[in-house]
């Protein structure tokens, strides 16, 4: 991200990092790429370079270089960065193991939070990848890397580097193993179940029956209709915005059933339910910020004991309150 400006806004991003780089060096050959990397021309582009580095935002896409690194041998220096925490190794170099190795198989889906989900500090990614090009810069200096059986951990919160021990390449690996039984770049994004896309993923968790429009949950607010509004987004984000009759409970604390955090939502669950005369079936409304992280809220919801909560009617909001900026209240802050 420390590549792009203002100034190269609405370009590709091939070609805005190529000019970038081009202001720094004028001396190297750039070369961007047009359209997305897949099954078909990636083997033929990474054949035409020595060294790779992965900078890419989704699985799938990680699991189509790591293949095509292994099967024309060249090594992947990869970098990764999520809100505030980075990741780097060295893939198919000096007898350490691909990306096959370490993850046999792709995690769910809704298990996966990209940079367009769940965002990341601009610095994090400039110093992984000033790291990623320090380690391109020594593998093709003979002088090899320090990271092809280890990975690296950055931790800007904390201000933290740490090294964590890789096991060697796997003798049944898939790809690079020895007897492999991956030849060929095959569909990555039918493999890892998700696109391989660097923009926001919308999930479908829950049947149509337990999801509602941004439209619809404004036309309850209009004619006053019992419920409770539940925002389990992290609370960096409710600082920027809000919904002010909103309940704020963290999906992360949903998810590890953190005992306060569930007695103050019970509690909250209770309140409202009083003030409707004892209605059985208390309609609880999850909202986040793009409709992704509620469904799995709402799923959570769906769990909860009706002898501690009673009886609730979980559903999400449709796009999240992005969807409410774009649709409802254009006033409402993007972020």
């Amino acid at each position: 991200q420390v590549l792009h400006g203002e100034a190269r806004r609405g370009r590709p991003k091939a070609r805005s990092a190529a000019a970038a780089l081009r202001r720094l060096n004028s001396a190297v050959h750039y070369v961007p790429y047009r359209g997305a990397l897949g099954p078909r021309s990636a083997l033929r582009i990474v054949r035409q370079f020595d060294i790779v580095a992965d900078c890419s935002d989704n699985v799938p896409t990680r699991y189509l270089l790591s293949d095509a690194c292994v099967l024309a041998r060249k090594p992947l220096v990869s970098g990764s960065a999520l809100r505030l925490e980075g990741q780097l190794v060295v893939y198919n170099h000096g007898g350490g193991p691909c990306y096959r190795c370490l993850f046999p198989e792709p995690p769910p889906p809704d298990a996966v939070t990209n940079c367009a989900d769940g965002g990341v500090l601009g610095a994090v990614t400039g110093i992984i990848g000033c790291l990623q090009a320090l380690e391109v810069l020594k593998i093709a200096s003979g002088m090899g890397s320090s990271f092809s059986r280890a990975m690296l951990v950055f931790d800007a919160l904390e201000g933290r580097f740490r090294n964590i021990k890789l096991r060697p390449r796997k003798a049944d690996c898939a790809v690079c193993g020895e007897r492999p039984s991956i030849t060929c770049l095959q569909d990555y994004e039918a493999f890892c179940g998700s696109s391989a896309t660097e923009s926001c993923r919308a999930l479908r968790l829950l049947p149509g029956a337990d999801r509602v429009s941004v439209q619809h949950y404004r036309a309850l607010l209009q004619a006053r209709v019992p419920h409770l509004l539940l925002d389990v987004r992290p609370q960096v984000e409710v600082d920027i915005c809000r919904l002010q009759h909103a309940v704020h409970v963290p999906l992360r604390k949903l998810q590890d059933r953190d005992e306060e955090a569930l007695r103050y939502l019970q509690k909250r669950i209770c309140e409202e339910r009083q003030r409707t005369d004892g209605q059985s079936a208390l309609p609880v409304y999850v909202v986040c910020k793009l409709g992704n992280d509620s469904q799995k809220a709402v799923k959570i919801l769906q769990e909860l004991p009706a002898t501690e909560f009673g009886s609730v009617v979980a559903k999400d909001i449709r796009g999240g309150l992005m969807a409410w900026a774009t649709k409802i209240d254009s006033t409402f802050p993007q972020y």
